[in-house]
């Protein structure tokens, strides 16, 4: 990717037979659907795609295309984002939990793919972009997620499962009545639908850059004494002051410190919210900003920030530094609104190993961070 903070936005496969773009051989960034899967060695298996908290598998949430230019064993770099569809998951705030992010890279001469550039056209007829059943390697994957599948059928053995709530979602969703017909000759019985309830919708991510509007650098730093609004001269917080009733008593059991304090906390959030907005004003449709290792994320609230210290070394001992955000307008493509409770967020925010390492081409797990919006802000 280039220099500069750079935009992702969501886009539709243009026609029936678009989804040829979002397979593998085409290394794509996209959202939703399985996942197209980068090097065919060292996939992260089924305990690691579980989610933290309620231990269920973690639907594929999105991947990102991020080749390092000056690295030749980087040529080929896709980061994949995975996410626990259990909204219960979500209320919490932090790391992981109910969500993980895996790195994976190839040089451009490897054992998978040609050293040229993907064909620009589609290829004929449709079939290759049907979801694939096994790597090329041989490795299953599974019907309904499209991860490793270790588990088969154990009727047919043919059909492949992450594990057995999958296998039982496929055996709902028609594999009952499809189990064993291929021994009789029907070779269709293999094929799997394009989508189930368990994916999340599929899209392309749109990579532009972002207009030079705002200053490279929006932090703010919420120790800054200079950059906080003088709340002795804010008449919104006079006026709060002045409050009666119940709001007003409990104000007067306050010392004047924890007045200024609590004043000056709300202040401060009020900013950090404002110069989100701000930033996303001529873009609200970003779903995703990638600046590796140069401007950090902007954050929702002042909030559940993570110090140097929340953020943990790489298993080679290398830090992590910032790559990508994930922001909250990807929530409206999901289609997970409900009456009751939602998956959300404000931002997910990942961190990625300085020093890029990884010789022997396995997924390595990354770091992923969830700050919620406060409360005052929605």
């Amino acid at each position: 990717m280039a220099a500069g903070v750079e935009l992702g936005f969501a886009a539709a496969a243009a026609g029936p037979g678009g989804a040829w773009r979002l397979r593998s051989a085409c290394f794509p960034s996209k959202v939703g659907g399985r996942p197209a899967w980068l090097g065919e060695a060292g996939l992260p298996g089924p305990a690691a795609l579980r989610c933290g908290r309620c231990q269920q598998p973690c639907a594929f949430l999105l991947q990102l295309y991020a080749p390092l230019p000056d690295r030749p064993d980087a040529f080929h770099r896709t980061l994949f984002v995975f996410a626990c569809r259990g909204a219960a998951c979500y209320r919490l705030p932090g790391p992981r939990g109910p969500l993980c992010v895996f790195r994976n890279q190839l040089p451009r001469r490897n054992d998978t793919y040609p050293a040229e550039p993907p064909p620009e056209e589609p290829p004929p007829g449709l079939a290759a972009a049907a979801p694939p059943l096994r790597l090329r390697s041989g490795a299953a994957l599974c019907r309904v997620c499209g991860c490793l599948g270790p588990r088969v059928c154990g009727s047919c053995r043919r059909a492949a499962y992450c594990g057995p709530q999958h296998q039982a979602l496929d055996w709902r969703r028609g594999h009952r009545r499809s189990c064993g017909k291929h021994a009789a000759g029907d070779d269709s019985a293999d094929a799997i639908p394009e989508h189930n309830e368990f994916l999340f919708p599929e899209y392309e991510i749109l990579i532009e850059p972002e207009e030079p509007e705002f200053p490279a650098d929006s932090s703010v730093d919420p120790d800054d004494e200079q950059g906080a609004v003088d709340t002795s001269k804010d008449p919104k917080e006079q006026g709060e002051l002045g409050a009666t009733g119940s709001a007003g008593e409990a104000y007067q059991s306050l010392d004047e410190e924890t007045l200024e304090a609590m004043a000056k906390r709300e202040t401060e959030e009020d900013k950090i919210f404002q110069m989100f907005k701000e930033r996303v004003a001529a873009e609200p449709e970003q779903i995703i900003r990638y600046c590796r290792g140069g401007e950090g994320p902007i954050w929702v609230s002042s909030e559940n920030i993570p110090d140097e210290k929340d953020i943990p070394n790489c298993s080679c001992g290398a830090k992590r530094i910032f790559e990508f955000q994930i922001m909250p307008q990807l929530l409206n493509h999901l289609q997970v609104d409900s009456l009751g409770e939602s998956i959300d967020w404000g931002t997910l925010v990942v961190y990625t190993c300085a020093d890029n390492c990884g010789e022997g081409n396995e997924y390595l797990e990354e770091f992923i961070w969830k700050q919620d919006f406060s409360a005052g802000s929605i």
